[in-house]
């Protein structure tokens, strides 16, 4: 494998390629290369790129952000050479904390340095490789948003080590070595003494906006972006003469804000909010007194200490509201707006005595999570309006909550060579090596120009309390620690305190185990730390939000994962990227997805260090997600949402789970729901074969032809193939005879293999007639003609299908990059007449189409035969070295066919088999550079093979590529 620059001849060709000619083929690693901020690409990658494969490295900038140094904090902490970060104070943009984090960095091994410039503004990121340098220079500082949001303009270029511009970058760097000097302390200390932060001023004459959810003066704030659109979805309700709705809104997203600027549009004569906490009360009564306008007089409490039901607008805790002596003293039409704060409590009985008592003209309902365990269904008592909802990456995306940066870090292994479990003892939790491990990792990923604010949520209240102990004995940064275990044994009145004591900095950390998952507001919270494995994604991200409110003075929350060999690891990734799918290859996607763009939404981040990555893909590997217990949860909660059984495309409109999983996992979707005790199964056994077929065939199809054409023959009954191309073409599909007379064998199932075919045990939808035209089959066509149940689910699977396939992949070719595919899979694609998933040994010619797929898995078991253990390996973004089947020779025919570059070649791959039976799709490639080689068989025979280089036409999606050659998967 190529590297860097150890071979001068693949760097000529990208010299040559990037200079001279674009036809040359070459590596593109070194080529020159403009580094943009675009969807598939930005600074922060290329930056992550070359720490990965350089020895030194010097960032010389003018400007520095703490959230810049969070987004690269793991390519720096993994880096094994020599570093160096030169910045300035120049016109004060660099903040004390910024310089904080520079500072820690040196803990790394970095050393960072200021420059003696006064007018110190470069923007330079050079990195030395054993044999050359690559320098990225531009206008991107070293700030979040320069390295992967702003439009900025960077160029990447690469030269040999005895090349004249080495010479400059060298004499460049010593310059900026010899006119600097080492950050301290002290320099921070008397910088900190004297700092003003530059002036916020309008850009480009543009009037600068207000936070988003801070009001300016009473009376006078307006709604930000998610608010109009909220307040105009309710208003839709009511004019709907619906009295009720509900609104699902992420922790942190201005709920109450909301709430009291909808009651403000309705202007009701008396307003009843009720909550769980009066500390929750008090919070509200000042904003809603701020929105409203209204004088304190107006505002009443009902709580354990205060009767005030006179009041216009009266602010109830339920625990004193419920008490039937207080319902009785009030007449159930007193109140004609009533609202719910964190609704999802509204199935305790006291919630429900409430509710039951007050007969108000509008009741609306606040929640961030509205699932619920228990089986109370909050989407019923609301009669299933929902009129908005904005969950936790949308509201990332809006900038409403602070951003994230999540490492996940492999938690202590033992002597024993075992790490922690969900079993692990008490006495091994507390050791002062994990306690050491804890602290130094906090040193290294959490805030050092930010005092902490945190959050420990531990395994259990033994632990807690324990930790707490010894976290009491011990330092950070030279401070003695401040910890206090909290359990839900402790009182309301004793968190309170707790927090209060938090929030006024006179605490570092809370530890806890079973509270302040939901219903407490810490908006200082600055670090969550998690010592415990994750039982579900909720919780997780109830945990999450905790530290997610926006408040002055932070930047940003750190978030650290102490991650053991826990079963339930695969739920991080779900949590973390909100996916219910249920499908082993969305979770890798997006994996894939973080890896390619490098943020999130809102700029926030998910970093793994290589060992609690492996460990969280093993369990995804091993963990059996579509197992029917949690197809029947998910199925069921689907169906508290819509009042009754969802629909196929429900899941689709609620981000659940892939309906491809929901309709195949028994043949058809109402096969499962049977099975599972949701609803009876209505078809019909002939029926219910028919749907299989469908489901089996057509919706996993990952085009939409199939179903496009089974949706025409359900109309018209019959389809040539001149009609056929028609519809094809009226959906904006671009077709030719071999594709529409392959569709036609998928709807007659002539495409399948006889053992597929006497699986079903039916025809297809489609069979031929005396004149070879397809017809909806007899069977199919009365069925749909008369059946109701049968008619809404084939309708609900076509439906389903065409949205699955429009939102997954591209009509640009036969297969979308990145996507996962089988041997059946390209069979189809290509148009072949028949599948020949099982004759398909690595790669296959098929003669009629040209076309030639070769499926390729990189790491290949232990219990691969010697003689079909290749090495094939991805060189590089646009090229694999591939070898062909052993026995084989340049003469062999379908050897001949790929080197000759007579068929069209589409290559997919996996990491392993813990991949799945899917391959990803890299893209069309050629042959190149083959030659005739040998490999061992196993008993010390020498078999002939081929040897060549495939070269893509385009590159290996970045965030693909790192999947098979980064830490994600190491």
């Amino acid at each position: 494998m190529v590297t860097d620059l150890r071979e001068l001849e693949p760097f000529g060709r990208d010299v040559e390629f990037g200079y001279v000619d674009k036809t040359v083929h070459a590596p593109r690693r070194l080529h020159p290369h403009l580094v943009l901020n675009t969807e598939n690409d930005s600074m922060l990658r290329a930056l992550r790129t070359e720490l990965q494969r350089a020895t030194s490295f010097t960032f010389s900038v003018a400007f520095v952000s703490p959230r810049a140094i969070a987004l690269l904090k793991q390519e720096l902490i993994d880096f094994e050479g020599v570093g160096r970060i030169i910045t300035s104070d120049y016109l004060g943009f660099n903040s004390p904390a910024a310089f904080s984090e520079l500072l820690n960095l040196r803990e790394l091994g970095i050393d960072v340095r200021i420059h003696n410039e006064t007018a110190f503004h470069p923007k330079g990121y050079v990195f030395q490789q054993p044999r050359g340098v690559t320098a990225i220079l531009g206008s991107s500082n070293l700030t979040e948003t320069a390295l992967a949001k702003n439009h900025e303009w960077n160029l990447r270029v690469s030269a040999t080590r005895d090349s004249d511009l080495a010479e400059q970058f060298t004499n460049l760097l010593d310059d900026e070595l010899f006119n600097s000097t080492p950050l301290t302390q002290d320099w921070i200390d008397d910088y900190a003494a004297h700092y003003q932060p530059p002036a916020l001023r309008p850009r480009g004459g543009r009037r600068s906006t207000p936070a988003l959810d801070e009001p300016e003066t009473v009376g006078s704030i307006t709604p930000n972006v998610m608010q109009v659109d909220a307040l105009s979805a309710i208003a839709t309700v009511r004019a709907a003469q619906k009295d009720r709705a509900l609104v699902i809104s992420a922790t942190g997203t201005g709920k109450t804000i909301l709430s009291a600027l909808d009651v403000r549009a309705v202007n009701p004569q008396r307003l009843l909010f009720v909550a769980h906490r009066e500390q929750i009360l008090d919070r509200a009564i000042t904003e809603f007194q701020k929105v409203l306008g209204a004088p304190r007089a107006d505002f009443g409490k009902i709580t354990g200490n205060e009767r005030e039901p006179d009041k216009r607008y009266v602010f109830a805790t339920v625990q004193t509201l419920s008490q039937q002596h207080v319902l009785d003293s009030l007449d159930p039409t007193t109140f004609d707006y009533i609202l719910i704060d964190e609704v999802h409590r509204a199935g305790a009985k006291s919630f429900t005595r409430v509710l039951d008592h007050f007969q108000a003209k509008f009741l609306l309902g606040m929640t961030a999570t509205p699932e619920r365990t228990d089986g109370e269904n909050i989407f019923e008592l609301f009669d299933y309006n929902v009129p908005y909802e904005i969950r936790l990456n949308t509201a990332l995306e809006l900038e409403m909550l602070a951003p994230f940066h999540y490492y996940g870090v492999a938690d202590i292994t033992f002597d024993d060579g075992f790490t922690t479990t969900e079993t692990t003892s008490l006495s091994r939790l507390v050791t002062r090596e994990r306690i050491d491990l804890i602290l130094k990792s906090i040193e290294t990923y959490g805030q050092a120009g930010a005092s902490p604010r945190g959050l420990i949520f531990c395994s259990r209240k033994e632990e807690a309390h324990a930790l707490s102990g010894e976290l009491n004995k011990r330092q950070l940064r030279g401070k003695q620690l401040r910890t206090v275990a909290l359990t839900g044994q402790d009182s309301i009145e004793a968190r309170e305190a707790v927090v209060e004591r938090l929030e006024a900095g006179e605490l570092d950390y809370v530890l806890t185990v079973d509270i302040f998952n939901e219903g407490v507001d810490i908006p200082t919270v600055n670090q969550i730390i998690m010592l415990r494995h994750t039982q579900s994604s909720i919780v997780f991200v109830q945990q999450l939000g905790r530290g997610l409110r926006k408040v002055d003075g932070k930047d940003y929350l750190v978030v650290i994962d102490f991650i053991g060999n826990y079963a339930n690891n695969f739920l991080i990734p779900i949590a973390l990227f909100g996916d219910d799918s249920l499908n082993k290859e969305s979770i890798r996607k997006n994996l894939i997805a973080a890896e390619e763009v490098g943020v999130l939404a809102g700029l926030s981040s998910v970093r793994f260090d290589r060992i609690s990555q492996k460990r969280v893909l093993e369990s995804l590997a091993t963990v059996k997600l579509d197992s029917f217990q949690n197809l029947k949860s998910a199925i069921e909660s689907v169906r508290r949402r819509v009042g009754r059984v969802p629909l196929l495309s429900d899941f689709l409109k609620f981000e659940s789970v892939d309906p491809v999983v929901l309709a195949t996992k028994m043949g058809n979707y109402p096969a499962l729901l049977a099975k599972v005790k949701v609803a009876e199964n209505e078809l019909s056994e002939q029926e219910s074969r028919a749907l299989t077929v469908v489901s089996k065939e057509l919706l996993t199809a990952k085009r939409p032809h199939e179903l496009l054409l089974l949706r025409a023959l359900l109309s018209s009954g019959r389809l040539d193939e001149e009609s056929a191309a028609a519809t094809l073409a009226s959906a904006g599909l671009s077709v030719d005879n071999t594709t529409v007379k392959a569709v036609l064998r998928s709807l007659t199932l002539e495409f399948n293999t006889a053992s597929e075919v006497a699986m079903f045990k039916t025809s297809g939808p489609a069979i031929r007639n005396d004149h070879g035209v397809a017809e909806l089959s007899p069977e199919f066509a009365d069925a749909y003609r008369t059946q109701a149940p049968f008619r809404a689910h084939l309708d609900d699977v076509i439906d389903s299908g065409l949205q699955l396939t429009a939102d997954r992949y591209s009509l640009a070719g036969p297969f979308t990059p990145g996507s996962q595919y089988s041997r059946k899979d390209a069979s189809r694609l290509l148009n072949w007449r028949s599948n020949m998933y099982s004759t398909i040994y690595g790669y296959k010619v098929d003669t009629d189409t040209s076309t030639c797929p070769i499926f390729v898995t990189l790491h290949k078991s232990e219990e691969v035969s010697e003689s079909t253990a290749y090495e094939d390996e991805l060189l590089d973004s646009h090229t694999m070295l591939w070898y062909t089947r052993s026995r084989t020779t340049l003469d062999t025919k379908e050897v001949r066919q790929i080197l000759d570059n007579a068929v069209d070649i589409h290559v997919f791959s996996k990491k392993s088999d813990a991949d799945g039976p899917g391959h990803y799709y890299l893209g069309q490639a050629t042959a190149q550079k083959a030659e005739q080689t040998t490999m061992p068989n196993g008993s010390g025979k020498e078999l002939s093979v081929v040897r060549m280089h495939l070269r893509f036409e385009k590159p290996i999606p970045a965030g693909l590529f790192d999947y098979f050659h980064t830490n994600l998967t190491d």
